[in-house]
């Protein structure tokens, strides 16, 4: 068994870039055919082996709620019908996990809602999913569970990156390191949001993260960075300048499902597959 036990959500984000479909309803919840963005997430915590799962809301996220719960209504309605097979999935991991949630009253940045999650957590390391990035691999382990086995391995924060172009290195965290073994970094140095001709590399942090439990303490001694937001980027800097972060190149695909063309991407991939 990993000793990673619990996953973050960070999902207290307005979803802006999909009004109006977010003005009432959570940008996590946006589905990919028929299942949410978030639930991806979870199942993909749960291969990992994880049950333990910590989102951080905000106002008018009540349905991420709503959805790990039983719908005792829902469920009378239908059972007995066809559709009753259709909540299984969503059965089994109200089942197999804990859910606990808290509330990111200020939209500080992302190294804000870890550190709002921290309570949720304790002092031990934990997973951190970005449900924006929908990740996928056919062909074997689960994005974070391979990570996981990496964690066994190295004991140190580790983040999931690929390669980007580069003149999208402003969209991302990017790192510069040594590549210790096959797609495995030792990273040296991390910006936030770097211009294109001052990206270290165009190797990109993307949505998948383990962090070692001194990162609360080092992120609320650090100061704010890009936009004046606590941006988890600067504070993994300063592990990394102690050779303690890890940059995997993971194995399978990532969507950008906070933009639209990625959701829409993401869709039309997943809807494939559920006809082959």
């Amino acid at each position: 068994m990993s000793v990673i036990k619990k996953c973050l959500f960070p999902a207290a984000g307005y979803g802006t870039r999909f009004l109006p479909a977010t003005k009432a309803m959570p940008k996590e919840m946006l589905p990919i055919v028929t299942k949410p963005l978030i639930q991806y997430g979870v199942e993909e915590a749960m291969d990992a082996g994880i049950t333990g799962m910590a989102i951080v809301t905000g106002r008018g996220k009540r349905a991420l709620e709503d959805h790990f719960d039983i719908s005792y209504e829902l469920e009378h309605q239908i059972e007995g019908s066809s559709k009753e097979a259709l909540l299984d999935e969503t059965r089994r991991i109200i089942d197999k996990c804990t859910f606990s949630y808290t509330r990111q009253v200020e939209m500080k940045g992302l190294g804000h809602a870890i550190l709002v999650g921290g309570n949720l957590i304790g002092h031990e390391p934990f997973a951190v999913i970005l449900a924006d990035d929908y990740c996928v691999n056919n062909d074997g382990d689960s994005v974070l569970k391979q990570m996981v086995k990496l964690y066994d391995k190295y004991q140190c924060s580790i983040v999931a990156i690929e390669e980007v172009p580069q003149d999208e290195t402003y969209k991302y965290g990017v790192i510069e390191g040594v590549e210790e073994e096959d797609g495995i970094y030792r990273i040296s140095n991390m910006v936030e949001k770097p211009a294109p001709e001052d990206a270290p590399s165009n190797l990109a942090v993307i949505g998948r993260y383990i962090l070692t439990p001194d990162i609360y303490e080092i992120i609320e001694n650090t100061p704010p960075g890009k936009n004046g937001e606590m941006q988890i980027t600067d504070a993994l800097l300063t592990q990394a300048k102690s050779g303690k972060v890890i940059g995997y190149k993971f194995k399978g695909r990532r969507f950008d499902c906070g933009s639209v063309d990625g959701f829409i991407e993401a869709t039309n991939f997943t809807y494939q597959q559920t006809k082959s």
